[in-house]
């Protein structure tokens, strides 16, 4: 991970900021150029504006904190913030290109597969104490990302994590990317008159259900989010801490099927967000060195200012 930074109008910036704001601006390009195809675009584009500018400000202002947990909490909120914005923000601009929703296409191809619909075949294997486990094994993601997060600061420090901030945040902007390139509203949304039986569990149910009532909206599936950061963070488990990795095993594998059987995803996009995953990890490297390009080329013709204290 490279610790170069862009100093701009005494301001700097890390790779993974830089990853952030391209982000916010492309995607506000985006709701410009396709107007008329986008509701609301001018709201879209002034809160696109405001969160990229807090998130600036969040940024320098964690960067000039001195305490080590407190400079680690508001790093990691900020940049956590942000990708869940992103997340948000992509929502309206799902149908720009294509007009509709395409999970006919991929019903077409898991039929041609499997010879059944697969999240309807997997019915006959539901009860409560699966769906606890599956539920729980969705949830748990977050929990999940916020403790490596601290393992990953406690044991490698600043630039581990950095690497560890970039490389989730290029898996999030291609699933937001994939979100527009081929658009699918998701099992229930399409198909969730044809569902039979119930998803009845306990605790994480619940929690699992009210994240899909209240945190989830029609699309953003394809490539599946929790399969694509969660490779990313098992891997960076991998990578930094070889003990995580093994107590995480049973987890995200479980977490694989949870985003089915769950009928969040269907197959497809679970297959495509682990792709997704392993694109990223190995694109990740390349993009930070051209940072560095970028960088040093600026530090040739703009001295670098003092980093604020």
């Amino acid at each position: 991970m490279t610790d170069k930074r862009l100093t701009i109008s005494r301001l700097q910036f890390c790779a993974t900021d830089g990853l952030i704001l391209a982000s916010f601006a492309f995607f506000t390009l985006l709701a410009v150029l396709f107007s008329q195809q986008v509701e609301g675009w001018e709201i879209l584009v002034v809160k696109n504006c405001g969160a990229a500018s807090a998130y600036i400000a969040f940024t320098q202002f964690s960067g000039r904190i001195r305490k080590k947990f407190w400079k680690f909490f508001f790093r990691m909120a900020g940049v956590m913030l942000a990708y869940a914005y992103l997340f948000g923000a992509v929502d309206k601009l799902q149908l720009i290109l294509h007009g509709r929703w395409l999970d006919d296409t991929v019903l077409r191809l898991e039929q041609s597969v499997f010879g059944v619909q697969p999240t309807l075949w997997m019915e006959r294997f539901i009860s409560r104490p699966v769906t606890e486990w599956m539920m729980f094994s969705y949830v748990v993601y977050l929990p999940m990302y916020l403790v490596l997060c601290g393992i990953i600061d406690y044991r490698q420090g600043d630039l581990a994590l950095e690497d560890y901030f970039f490389t989730l945040g290029l898996s999030n902007v291609l699933c937001d990317l994939g979100f527009i390139l081929f658009p699918v509203a998701g099992p229930i949304p399409y198909m969730g008159s044809q569902y039979a039986v119930p998803l009845n569990g306990y605790v994480w149910t619940w929690l699992g259900e009210a994240i899909r009532h209240h945190a989830h909206f029609v699309g953003g599936t394809i490539p599946s989010p929790h399969c694509a950061n969660a490779t990313v963070m098992w891997m960076m488990a991998y990578r930094y801490y070889r003990p995580s990795f093994w107590i995480l095993l049973p987890i995200v594998l479980s977490l694989y099927v949870s985003t089915f059987y769950g009928r969040y995803h269907y197959i497809t996009d679970a297959v495509a967000g682990v792709a997704t995953a392993f694109l990223a990890l190995v694109a990740a490297p390349s993009l930070m060195r051209l940072w560095d390009v970028i960088v040093s080329r600026k530090a040739k013709t703009v001295p670098d200012l003092p980093a604020a204290s």
